[in-house]
């Protein structure tokens, strides 16, 4: 039919309203979307790098991302390729600016130490390169606490694991 809305002009309509749903925790419409599982220290967080093209992601040793980052791939036709964040209106055009604000974002909810949280970034990226996705980069699976973290962390980030891959249509990588 004429009136049927193309896919491309319908994923920033659905991520605009999965950014306003983000803060009750309730998604609004359940789009397909990969989420990488896998234990601590693993790779995730570079195979999503990977497929965006750039270096954004912290790095470091034990458990590094402590909170969900929910990273929406949006091809576009733009001069030069940005990020923005839900919670900052402005572009970023350097990826290690981005990568400072995951951290600082990571910092102000779980804290310094190695705590975790369930709240998730919201990261979009704007690039000729991509194409339209969303992915999910989680805590890492652990067995351990380390540092301040609660004794039952191994049951805490299963379970924000879970809550993300029960999802009839996640696709875990």
């Amino acid at each position: 039919a004429a009136s049927e809305m193309p896919l491309n002009e319908l994923i920033p309509i659905v991520n605009q309203l999965q950014e306003a749903f983000a803060p009750l925790g309730i998604p609004p419409i359940d789009l397909p979307q990969i989420a990488v599982v896998g234990s601590q220290s693993s790779g995730k967080s570079s195979v999503l790098e990977s497929l965006v093209g750039y270096d954004f992601l912290p790095r470091g040793t034990g458990i590094v991302t402590r909170r969900p980052l929910v990273l929406q791939l949006l091809n576009e036709p733009v001069e030069q390729d940005y990020a923005q964040f839900m919670h900052i209106s402005k572009r970023m055009y350097s990826f290690e600016d981005v990568k400072n604000t995951i951290q600082a974002e990571t910092d102000r909810v779980a804290g310094t130490g190695k705590a975790v949280s369930s709240e998730p970034i919201i990261l979009r990226v704007h690039s000729r390169n991509v194409v339209n996705l969303t992915l999910v980069d989680l805590p890492g699976l652990t067995k351990v606490p380390v540092g301040d973290q609660p004794h039952d962390i191994a049951d805490i980030i299963r379970n924000m694991v879970k809550e993300v891959i029960v999802r009839p249509n996640c696709i875990i990588l």
